[in-house]
């Protein structure tokens, strides 16, 4: 298996999943630190706390669609390069997420990859992906909790993968769609323990702890 091409698509693909957009719109236009803000995260739900609803709803579609050109980019690269397209997607969806969690230009300290991992799987899987929106949209409706919603949706992706028609794209993409999931809920191991002990943010309500 050559290396070189994979490396090559595995970095291009962190790069652009680690450009920190939650950071920078605040940054720009309100001249914060999104990272002293609420729970000091820098993705769309933090920045909305904050009280940049227009910059937050404005990450958010800049994160997903970091993941969904991450996916782009990473096809295109495969064709360059010879490469199996199937291995390269998958490559590429991975590192993005990660490279959204862990950013380089933030040293290593970003978001939950909510966003952008919905951007990839958006572009690799788009019935599983919507369908896993869908359960994000009904839960975040009754409950109030984007974490608990995020989670909720997370998990039931592998499921929708499996049952609804996307591209074969072989045992990698299915390695990522069991461990993208997993990644994301356990970077949501604090909200976790915050929900089981009743002091999560639910939006709309005053929050019950800092």
């Amino acid at each position: 298996m050559p290396v070189v091409p994979y490396i090559s698509i595995a970095l291009a693909s962190y790069l652009l999943g680690s450009i920190p957009f939650g950071f920078l719109l605040v940054r720009i236009f309100r001249k914060e630190d999104i990272r002293s803000k609420g729970s000091g995260n820098i993705g769309a739900t933090n920045v909305i706390r904050s009280g940049a609803k227009g910059l937050g709803a404005l990450t958010f579609l800049l994160d997903v669609c970091k993941g969904y050109a991450a996916v782009l980019l990473a096809e295109y690269m495969a064709a360059q390069f010879g490469v199996l397209h199937e291995n390269a997607v998958a490559l590429a969806a991975i590192c993005a997420i990660l490279g959204h969690i862990y950013t380089v230009w933030l040293r290593f300290k970003g978001g939950k990859g909510v966003a952008t991992a919905f951007g990839v799987f958006l572009a690799l899987a788009p019935w599983a992906a919507l369908a896993s929106l869908g359960i994000f949209v009904l839960v975040f409706a009754v409950s109030r909790y984007v974490s608990l919603a995020s989670i909720l949706g997370a998990a039931a992706f592998p499921a929708f993968a499996l049952l609804l028609r996307h591209p074969n794209y072989g045992v990698w993409f299915t390695a990522v769609t069991l461990l993208a999931p997993l990644i994301v809920i356990a970077k949501h191991h604090e909200n976790i323990g915050r929900l089981l002990h009743g002091t999560e943010y639910r939006f709309g309500k005053a929050k019950a702890a800092a």
